[in-house]
């Protein structure tokens, strides 16, 4: 049931960067490359929002002229980057997935779009979110069956990655939005830490919870595009003040020595689907003496609730002016979520902020004896479309406390669907996991090998 991670014939990001700045590839016929792949499935995926190919061209063909011309270049030249649709840009619209703001044209570009046109990145449009970047299911399909959801809320940009349409995107996550498609997608998800990377301009939900992700085909890929849009913005009142870890060059260090796993047996553990549970034996088999098995303690269950309490308090909040202005223009299921979030009380809130508190507590002391849990990113292969989005419940615990998160693409399920295995780390030791990361697929990947010439 295991997929060792096998070597990738399609180049990854940063091959393309070294390629373009190198002179051997443009920045335009990497853009076109990706339009034509957007042009011979979007209609199929739906994983769009919004296209500017005229812009996108220009932007290309001007990175094209900053090498030319000998000038400095950046760590994502000329590389075509997909923006979830509530991350907001000045030169295009954000609807945050839903008709209450269709059309809506933001002033000025979220933090971390800035961040990513600094680094000489090309931004062709906006990737379609679920409705508020919440529950309601967007048009998304899954690429790999277009019966099936690509998960939510970071729906297009897992998709349009998987599709081909761009080597990188941008997506966030409140509940399981960047690691649950990932996983059914069939990409590299990446969370990091809580703080790391700024949220202005992230159209808000829970302040608590928000977070900001990202999706690539490679875990080096994933590493790099934190790093460039990581940095301290003192108008996200989480951003750290900080030395911050350098995710990409901890993905190509080596370890120290072998890195010490855990597997949690979680309370949810029985939901887990057969091929899910099968296929994460055979790994934590694999690794031998290298993991310890650990029954969960007992309030992790209650960290699941903690997580819901915060989040619906928060989200009846943040979205007051949609929820009394326009109610009736929501969706069912968003409407069905704002009902039953008015009922949170002041009291339960403040309860579940300071089991939160706790449970960071925990963990600290947790990862000083381990560099990663490894469990489940999802509960199996990505449901039918008309089941709803999937449920977030494998990434809970982990967003709950912040810590970083990603998920890498090991598992087939019993109907040839991918399924994403999930390394958790320390907050703020994000360069920890990308090294740990590293480690865990060329262990697999030589063991495959070995597998291999034994036959």
């Amino acid at each position: 049931m295991t997929q060792a991670p096998a070597s990738r014939a399609a180049p990854t990001a940063r091959d393309y960067v070294d390629a373009i700045t190198g002179g051997s590839l443009t920045s335009r016929k990497l853009l076109d490359a990706c339009l034509a792949a957007v042009d011979s499935g979007e209609e199929r995926i739906h994983a769009w929002a919004h296209l500017d190919r005229e812009s996108a061209r220009s932007r290309a063909e001007a990175m094209d002229d900053i090498r030319r011309r000998g000038r400095a270049v950046g760590d994502l030249h000329g590389v075509a980057v997909g923006i979830k649709d509530n991350i907001d840009t000045a030169a295009m619209p954000t609807q945050r997935g839903c008709s209450v703001y269709a059309g809506h044209q933001p002033t000025a570009n979220a933090a971390l779009v800035d961040r990513l046109l600094e680094a000489g990145a090309v931004i062709p449009g906006k990737t379609v979110c679920t409705e508020l970047a919440w529950m309601q299911p967007a048009l998304t399909r899954n690429p790999h069956d277009t019966t099936r959801t690509p998960g939510g809320s970071s729906s297009g940009s897992a998709a349009a990655v998987a599709a081909g349409h761009v080597p990188l995107a941008v997506g966030s996550q409140t509940g399981g939005s960047v690691i649950r498609p990932a996983s059914f997608c069939g990409v590299y998800g990446f969370k990091p830490s809580h703080g790391i990377i700024s949220r202005r301009g992230v159209y808000q939900t829970s302040p608590t919870l928000d977070q900001v992700g990202v999706f690539g085909v490679d875990a080096g890929d994933v590493a790099l595009l934190a790093d460039v849009l990581g940095g301290h913005d003192a108008a996200d009142p989480a951003s750290y003040l900080a030395p911050r870890p350098r995710m990409l060059a901890g993905y190509l260090s080596s370890v120290p020595v072998e890195p010490a796993f855990a597997w949690i047996d979680m309370p949810y553990a029985s939901r887990y689907d057969e091929d899910m549970a099968a296929g994460c034996d055979e790994l934590i088999d694999s690794l031998g003496p290298r993991i310890d098995r650990i029954e969960s303690p007992r309030s992790f269950a209650a960290l699941i609730e903690c997580h819901k309490v915060i989040y619906e308090y928060e989200i009846h909040r943040c979205l007051a002016d949609v929820r009394e202005h326009h109610f009736e223009s929501l969706g069912a299921v968003t409407r069905d979520g704002l009902e039953r979030a008015e009922k949170r009380s002041e009291a339960e809130y403040r309860e579940a902020i300071d089991v939160r508190r706790a449970a960071l507590e925990w963990f600290e002391r947790f990862f000083h004896d381990y560099d990663a849990i490894v469990t489940p990113s999802a509960l199996g292969e990505a449901p039918a479309f008309e089941a709803g989005t999937g449920d977030p419940v494998c990434c809970t615990v982990w967003t709950l406390c912040g810590l970083p998160c990603i998920s890498l693409p090991l598992l087939i399920g019993a109907t040839g669907m991918p399924m994403g295995v999930q390394l958790v780390g320390a907050a703020n030791a994000d360069d920890r996991l990308m090294r740990t990361t590293r480690w865990l697929l060329e262990y697999l990947r030589d063991g495959a090998d070995a597998a291999g010439d034994e036959s």
